[in-house]
């Protein structure tokens, strides 16, 4: 499994262009005129102001939201001292999570220094080109000396997201936790196993929360920190340096009602847990085997409240939670500095968020148990909720307000907050929570093209994540030598469940079953047998039909319309659906757009195109998004009298009379449901506000031209056909789809059967 993984990141980063990161340009820069103003003469106009109003520099430049992160590869993830050049890829993957979870662009500086003097010299020179500095794998001591000179030297924030990251997210967790036990941070005894730069960092924090420093007491693989001690120790260990005669952690662990871990493997022992005080809060952070497994504590505690760094356990403290949203609150008031009531304000807002009802958007997108409630299983929140963006950054930049180190505060926090609503889905993180749903509760899906080379490579990526539970359709023998050929380690009758049509003990009751559902549609019995012997689609079909799997997969073999066939005679519409439709969503730089109907009715009447926006907008919803509905037309607003557009017309007032509720308007071009101020000057009372993300198009041509042209010009994340409307959860797929194209639609699938199983209960 290692190996392979091995392999796959290696392909991944070689892919062209190699690496993780580009420089893209912002404005256009198409002719003459646009030369000039981007660069000389023009330019001067841009340096002559920030030469006379130095702040100014945040507004003509990209200064104002650039980081940083900045490393010496001397304590490299869990590679430890490998050097600036190997630790390259790490930074640019942190550079990643900036843009993808706040919009932050990075520079990644790898410096080839350990000196300290030298190391802080060439950093605090590199202030004119950055809005902050992320720290990023530097070892202790001198990551706590380097800081502490460049916060002293430089005007911008300085942030070791390897102490403070943890830190915060820990303080939220010991915050949340003590909130639950009823306990109080000055009362609590704590003992910290490992004494890194996250582990002081984490208990400064805890400090300044109000926990005392004489009830704190730290272990590292000497024992016990106590005064006196020689071996390995410094200065800012020695803060927490205790008078005891205690030596080792089975020594200090008694009735503690934290215990922190940041070290190594399994040096929490069951019998130590046992000693700890009523309601300890755990947590082991080590990774990936933490100091002691959840299951291990539970049960000789089970009254403990457990977090951990894994994401398979439920409290996952993961720095992923504040980094982005700290430097976004920070970099959007100009923040001179990250200061200890930003930090304070970011732990507190990640803890409120945890302590929030999920709305019903985030839980329909997630549906999991961790959504159920603010308690033990639920003491921070998921590193993917999309409303970490919306509660810490104005609670970071609030606090940097306060504290007197904002150069440009914001005057309308309203106004600035719902920026950062635009954002939440335009991070291309959408499909997260589709994934988490379906890993927490896999399903049965049927691939009936199971022989096929992308269908195979997918269900190899399903089962090793465990999205669902695989069921193929193929030859056994064909199968067999594909997954050979492809080096795939997956394994017949173990990894998935194999429907061989030349050989299966069911085939007389599919065929005959087939026959039912189609005996009065001119289909023979010998026609039955040679259908369900030949049509794998058929077969999938009556494997759902008969309840075998939970949803199916098809089409990446075959015209599209040859598979919907199959699908309305033997699966049908749901009940009250008049028909079949398709919606197809891209993940666009600027944002996400659903589009419909892109496979399956040619010239929808005004009631099949409302039917169409309904049954979108609920598969929207699922992806925690809600639907802003464009119904579009060459026309806006009646300026045609043409057929096409009084039949949207129509179809708009229909949605507007039977379904209040949804926010749809049109009929319009796109232009005018993607500008609100455009649209405002067409119509005063629009019912819909902000950017429609939901385009119902006219008719079949419409919207699979406009979708095919979207994916190819906007160059992005493309999800679907997804189907709608089906009394079961089926989706058919296209030729053209790759194999990361067949495992997204592989967890749709199996959020759509979850769906389908609630509704049927």
């Amino acid at each position: 499994m290692a190996e392979d993984i091995e392999k796959e990141a290696l392909y991944y980063h070689r892919m062209a262009p190699a690496g993780k990161l580009s420089v893209q340009a912002t404005k256009p820069l198409a002719n003459q005129r646009d030369l000039s103003l981007a660069y000389s003469p023009g330019v001067a106009a841009a340096c002559n102001l920030i030469k006379d109003d130095p702040n100014e520099v945040a507004s003509v430049t990209a200064r104002g939201n650039l980081i940083g992160v900045v490393s010496n590869g001397t304590a490299v993830l869990g590679l430890g001292n490998i050097g600036p050049l190997a630790s390259k890829p790490v930074m640019e993957g942190k550079a990643v999570l900036f843009k993808k979870f706040a919009g932050i662009d990075v520079f990644d500086i790898e410096v080839d220094q350990t000196d300290v003097d030298k190391f802080c010299d060439v950093v605090a020179a590199l202030e004119p080109t950055f809005g902050g500095i992320n720290l990023e794998d530097i070892k202790a001591p001198e990551c706590f000396e380097i800081e502490k000179r460049l916060r002293q030297r430089m005007n911008i924030p300085v942030f070791h997201d390897d102490q403070h990251g943890t830190a915060i997210i820990v303080a939220a967790a010991v915050y949340n936790g003590l909130e639950i036990v009823g306990k109080k941070f000055e009362d609590v005894k704590i003992v910290c196993s490992g004494a890194g730069a996250a582990a002081l960092a984490c208990l400064n924090m805890l400090v300044s929360m109000g926990a005392k420093r004489e009830n704190i007491t730290v272990c590292d693989i000497e024992g016990v920190v106590y005064k006196g001690r020689e071996a390995l120790m410094d200065e800012y260990k020695g803060v927490y340096a205790q008078e005891t005669d205690a030596r080792s952690l089975d020594d200090v662990i008694g009735e503690a009602d934290v215990f922190m871990g940041l070290s190594a493997p399994r040096v929490l022992k069951p019998e130590m847990v046992k000693k700890m005080a009523k309601d300890p809060l755990i947590l082991a952070l080590a990774n990936p085997t933490p100091e002691i497994l959840p299951e291990e504590a539970l049960a000789v505690r089970p009254d403990a409240i457990m977090a951990t760094g894994r994401s398979d356990y439920p409290n996952q403290v993961n720095n992923v939670l504040c980094f982005p949203f700290i430097f976004r609150g920070a970099l959007d008031v100009g923040a001179t500095e990250i200061n200890e009531e930003m930090k304070v304000a970011c732990v507190k807002a990640i803890a409120s968020l945890a302590r929030k009802e999920a709305s019903d958007i985030v839980a329909n997108a997630y549906k999991s148990d961790d959504l159920s409630g603010f308690g033990r299983q639920y003491l921070i929140p998921k590193p993917f909720d999309p409303r970490l963006i919306l509660e810490v950054a104005p609670a970071v930049a609030k606090a940097a307000m306060d504290s007197g180190v904002a150069t440009r505060p914001i005057e309308d926090m309203e106004a600035y907050e719902q920026k950062l609503s635009g954002f939440v889905y335009r991070s291309g993180t959408v499909m997260k929570p589709i994934f988490d749903r379906a890993i927490r509760n896999p399903k049965r899906v049927v691939f009936t093209e199971g022989e096929e080379e992308r269908v195979l490579r997918a269900v190899q990526f399903i089962v090793d994540d465990g999205i669902a539970k695989p069921v193929l359709v193929g030859r056994r023998d064909v199968v067999a030598n594909r997954i050979e050929k492809l080096g795939l380690r997956l394994r017949i009758d173990e990894d998935f469940e194999l429907c061989d049509p030349q050989n299966d003990p069911r085939y007389r009751e599919y065929w005959q079953l087939y026959h039912q559902l189609l005996g009065r549609n001119g289909i023979s019995q010998d026609f039955a047998r040679t259908v369900v012997r030949t049509r794998t689609t058929v077969i999938g079909c009556l494997m759902l039909k008969r309840g075998e799997v939970d949803a199916m997969i098809c089409g990446t073999i075959g015209l599209f319309g040859k598979h919907l066939r199959h699908v309305q005679e033997v699966i049908g519409t749901a009940e009250g659906v008049r028909d079949l439709s398709t919606i197809n969503m891209l993940v666009l730089n600027k944002g996400i757009v659903f589009i419909s109907d892109t496979h399956v009715t040619e010239e929808p009447t005004a009631v099949e195109l409302a039917e169409m926006a309904v049954l979108s907008a609920k598969e929207v919803k699922t992806f925690g998004i809600e639907p802003k509905i464009a119904m579009l037309s060459h026309s806006n607003f009646g300026s045609s009298k043409k057929a096409s557009a009084v039949k949207v017309r129509e179809a708009v007032e229909i949605l507007q009379r039977d379904y209040p509720d949804l926010e749809v308007e049109g009929e319009m071009h796109a232009d005018t449901a993607l500008n609100e101020e455009l649209r405002e000057s067409f119509l005063s009372d629009s019912k819909l506000s902000g950017e429609a993300n939901l385009m119902i198009m006219p008719n079949l041509d419409a919207a699979n031209i406009s979708y095919n042209m979207l994916k190819m010009l906007g160059d992005g994340l493309s999800v679907g056909p997804i189907l709608v409307g089906a009394a079961q959860p089926v989706h058919i797929l296209t030729p053209s789809l790759t194999v990361r194209g067949i495992v997204n639609m592989t967890a749709v699938a199996v959020a759509d059967a979850q769906k389908h199983e609630m509704d049927q209960s």
